[in-house]
C-alpha cells in the first residue's frame, strides 16, 4: 500500500474508541490483571508486532512483579487473512512452571493466540492466561479460543486497525482505534 492510500483510508476511517476510552479499558484491565496474577511471578509476553503499544500501556500499570518477553507470530503478515503460522520469535525466558500472560492487541478468530497457547504449555507452562485490548464480535472464532482471559474492548466486526491493529502494515501508531469504511 502507498502511504497515499494509508492517508486515504485514515481520512474515510471511522473512529469507534479514541484515546480516552482505551485508557480507561486499559486501567480497567490492569486492576482486574493485577487482582489475579499479581502474587504468581508471571512472565508476560508480548504477542508482536500488534500487542506492542498495548503491551507498552498495559505493563507501566501492572504494580508487581513480573518478567516481560515476546514472541512473534503471525498468520496475516500485510494481509487481511491467512492460513500459515509463521514464527518469527519465541521467548528466551523459560516457560516451565511458571504463570504466563499473553498480551496481544485482538482476538478475532483466535487462531494464532490458540496456537500460542499451545506452545506456552508445550513448554511446561504451569498456566497461561490472555488479555486482548479488543474481541472481535462475530461467530467465526475457534473452538479452543472463543474468548479471552481479560478483554479491553468488544468491538463490532469490521476491519480495525491502530493502537497496534494495522492496516496493510500501517496505522499501528493510530491513538485509538479506528475502522475502515467500507
Amino acid at each position: 500500500m502507498s502511504t497515499d492510500r494509508a492517508e486515504l483510508i485514515m481520512g474515510n476511517a471511522d473512529l469507534l474508541a479514541g484515546p480516552a476510552v482505551v485508557s480507561r479499558a486499559i486501567a480497567r484491565m490492569a486492576g482486574e490483571i493485577a487482582g489475579a496474577l499479581a502474587t504468581t511471578n508471571p512472565v508476560v509476553l508480548c504477542v508482536m508486532k500488534g500487542g506492542l503499544i498495548f503491551a507498552g500501556h498495559l505493563f507501566t500499570q501492572l504494580n508487581f512483579p513480573m518478567e516481560i518477553d515476546y514472541v512473534h507470530v503471525t498468520r496475516y503478515g500485510e494481509h487481511t487473512c491467512g492460513k500459515t503460522l509463521n514464527w518469527a520469535a519465541t521467548p528466551c525466558t523459560p516457560l516451565k512452571d511458571r504463570i504466563v500472560l499473553l498480551v496481544d492487541d485482538i482476538l478475532d478468530e483466535g487462531v494464532t493466540l490458540a496456537e500460542i497457547i499451545k506452545y506456552c504449555q508445550q513448554q511446561g507452562a504451569e498456566k497461561v492466561y490472555t488479555a486482548v485490548l479488543v474481541d472481535k464480535q462475530h461467530s467465526r472464532k475457534c473452538l479452543e479460543l472463543p474468548t479471552a482471559d481479560f478483554t479491553g474492548l468488544y468491538m463490532q466486526d469490521r476491519f480495525l486497525f491502530g493502537f497496534g491493529m494495522d492496516c496493510q502494515g500501517y496505522w499501528r501508531n493510530a491513538n485509538g482505534i479506528f475502522a475502515v469504511r467500507d
